[in-house]
């Protein structure tokens, strides 16, 4: 495909917390956009979502529902489409295996984005449990791989509440505080500065931490 060519996208998490940003993206670059979305009978569906599904199929959006469970009902889906872009959340990382099956069932599908968009977990080590989130989306990577599918691994950082929220869980109150290592590790001072960066009304604002000196935070490795 060239550059100019429009995609058949489907996503999966399309009104989730980023995938809603990347699916309006995909609609103003004039690509055909579905988001594959769970059924509306489901529990676990906040009001405000039922709005954001109406917002979409406004702007042209095709909303088809169904459950990863629903091997079929994906591999048929994927069949009228270019690219899988998942931006599932994190509790969903390891559900991503079932996309991938589908992916390789239907056979048509020219480049996956699994959702990745945090570090570079090929080339760092974490302390736990971030480490294990870590680990997660590593075996996503390797089955994808295995499977033959073309891909493309997006490695934006770790931003936004969503990951403030599922990190450092700032609404929690806690009289003890878990610090991880042995107490044996060298560190370093180092002066920084916080800047507050105005955003939209549809984001938060962020604290950006611009550190002089910070390689002792993380490890590079490689991964067999």
């Amino acid at each position: 495909m060239e550059g100019g060519d429009k995609w058949k996208i489907l996503f999966f998490g399309g009104t989730g917390y980023i995938g809603k940003y990347m699916v309006r993206a995909s609609v103003a670059l004039g690509h055909p956009t579905t988001v594959y979305a769970r059924p509306l009978s489901s529990d676990s569906i906040p009001p405000t979502n039922l709005h954001l599904r109406d917002e979409l199929e406004a702007i042209g959006v095709t909303i088809v529902e169904g459950e990863l469970e629903e091997h079929e009902k994906m591999v048929s889906v994927m069949r009228e489409a270019d690219v899988v872009i998942s931006a599932l959340p994190y509790p969903l990382v390891p559900a991503q295996l079932k996309i991938i099956q589908a992916i390789k069932h239907a056979g048509n599908i020219k480049r996956f984005l699994p959702s990745d968009f945090g570090v570079e977990e090929d080339r760092i080590t974490a302390l736990p449990p971030f480490q294990a989130f870590l680990d997660k989306k590593k075996c996503i990577r390797r089955a994808t791989e295995a499977a033959g599918i073309p891909y493309t691994y997006v490695s934006a950082n770790c931003f936004g509440a969503y990951f403030i929220n599922y990190l450092l869980h700032p609404s929690e109150q806690r009289n003890d505080v878990l610090i991880f290592g042995t107490g044996d590790g060298k560190g370093a001072n180092s002066p920084f500065k916080i800047k507050k960066l105005p955003f939209s009304s549809t984001m938060l604002p962020s604290l950006i931490f611009t550190l002089t000196f910070f390689p002792f935070f993380f490890s590079s490795v490689s991964c067999a």
